[in-house]
């Protein structure tokens, strides 16, 4: 899943054309994680959701199998609201806990509504936790990654959040612009600072000669082990190809430490000895492109943070980009498992690449992707079609962003250091914080422990969810293939 965990939400559509078997228990009411294109359990007559899912009222008699037609949500969803592989088999408890297995019995997600938990187990063999709060303060935690706590906050009546981060002992905070959009709740990048226009002018526009940089990864193991699929540009014309390795190279860090920390897996072993680097100079030069939009973008709302204006999430996210008519490409920020065109479920990895290169259908909560490159293995094929939820895929673009501003302060750093060119006088002048980062409230002082906490109640949150739904099951729960009756409602 994206750093942000996996996306919270109801779980048990299901359609007719491959996707998973849902097993429901007696409802008696209670369970509402339905908010994009799941399923809300409670003691009302059966109702259609707005946005493709269905509300089911009260059950009588025991387990049940249903299939369920859904419109904009994607298709049929897991426990925690991702979309469900074929094959898949999802069981809903009285309760309204609920657990999805894939195709051999093995659990791939849980959803514990005491606990407000959403459990995935990724096919990379990693494990991630994400817990909202009745406060709607969330907390994120994996194996391996940065684990957040994210606490909502106001300003001019809009809202915000701010997530603080722990990671090795290091501690450091992002801030998000909440966004509804189709029906969907999305956190949307709002960066902490700002730079001056002449930064941006600098980092957007070529260089006068290309310049050559070092940057010392000859002897790190990471880079030796990603060798079969990245090499950086030999020279940079601009800081956009500068930016472009910058980013590729931490989200492939990231992706090696928690290879090392958390047994993850991916497929950099089978890139190895391909005959050159499976991310392609052309992929590259459609990353640096996207980096320079996603710079003017940047320069833009600076200008609107020193005229004191708000500026406008759905321009600033995915919203705009899905509208704008233009093809747009996503770096993979985290381990993420997706479906393909034939719902076979296949994962993605950090510093993957997918290309959006039409528009979803105007109610749809997911879009498809092409892959222009991935790592091997179990991940997703390179010119496949995958399926990504429009939460996640805000989560791609939020991180891409983020590395970029990370990328930006080191090149402000670094200028007229290491073949770097200077920065005009007017590039030169210290961030300005944004406004609403300025109020917002402090960063929180027990990230770890929390993290920490909820990870271990995650252990007996899947322990309890499993003995829910089998206690609640009057028919065996075996079913790996798609129901083939047509749906009632």
């Amino acid at each position: 899943m994206q750093t942000h965990g996996p996306t919270t939400g109801g779980a048990t559509n299901m359609n007719t054309g491959g996707g998973g078997t849902t097993t429901h228990g007696p409802t008696t009411g209670g369970a509402t994680h339905a908010t994009d294109g799941g399923i809300t359990h409670g003691n009302t007559g059966a109702t259609h959701a707005t946005d493709g899912g269905i509300t089911h009222g009260a059950n009588a008699g025991g387990a049940h199998t249903t299939s369920h037609l859904t419109g904009g949500g994607g298709g049929p969803h897991t426990a925690t609201g991702g979309i469900a592989p074929k094959g898949s088999n999802t069981h809903v408890a009285k309760s309204g806990a609920a657990i999805t297995r894939r195709p051999g019995g093995k659990v791939s997600d849980v959803h514990d509504p005491k606990r407000g938990m959403d459990v995935h187990h990724g096919l990379n063999g990693n494990r991630s936790i994400h817990v909202e709060r009745p406060d709607h303060s969330r907390i994120y935690g994996e194996r391996g990654r940065p684990g957040y706590v994210q606490r909502p906050y106001s300003y001019h009546g809009r809202d915000f959040g701010r997530r603080s981060y722990y990671y090795h002992g290091h501690e450091y905070s992002r801030f998000y612009r909440g966004y509804g959009y189709r029906g969907l709740h999305l956190d949307v990048y709002a960066p902490g600072v700002y730079f001056a226009p002449g930064f941006y002018g600098w980092a957007y526009n070529p260089w006068a000669v290309p310049i050559s940089f070092g940057w010392g990864w000859g002897g790190a193991p990471w880079f030796g082990y990603y060798g079969g699929y990245f090499a950086p540009y030999p020279v940079y014309p601009s800081a956009a190809f500068w930016l472009t390795d910058y980013l590729v190279a931490q989200d492939l860090q990231a992706a090696y430490a928690a290879h090392q920390e958390a047994g993850e897996v991916d497929g950099a072993q089978s890139s190895a000895g391909s005959g050159g680097p499976a991310l392609t100079p052309d992929v590259k030069q459609e990353i640096a492109d996207e980096v320079k939009g996603q710079l003017a973008l940047e320069n833009q709302e600076a200008q609107q943070n020193a005229a004191q204006q708000d500026t406008d999430p759905g321009s600033s996210g995915i919203a705009r980009m899905l509208a704008d008519g233009h093809k747009h490409v996503f770096v993979v920020g985290s381990a993420l498992d997706v479906t393909d065109s034939s719902q076979a479920e296949c994962a993605l990895s950090d510093g993957d690449v997918l290309a959006l290169t039409s528009p979803p259908p105007a109610d749809a909560t997911t879009a498809d992707l092409l892959v222009l490159a991935s790592k091997g293995g179990n991940e997703c094929a390179k010119s496949n079609t995958v399926t990504v939820q429009l939460t996640d895929l805000q989560e791609m673009q939020n991180h891409m962003r983020e590395l970029i501003d990370q990328g930006l302060q080191e090149l402000q750093s670094k200028q007229g250091q290491g073949g770097i060119p200077q920065a005009p006088p007017s590039a030169q002048s210290q961030p300005a914080p944004a406004q609403y980062a300025e109020i917002a409230p402090p960063q929180d002082p027990n990230v770890q422990t929390e993290v920490q906490q909820q990870t271990q109640q995650a252990d007996q949150a899947e322990t309890d969810v499993s003995t829910d739904t089998a206690q609640d099951s009057t028919t065996p729960d075996t079913s790996t293939t798609p129901a083939t009756t047509p749906p009632t409602n």
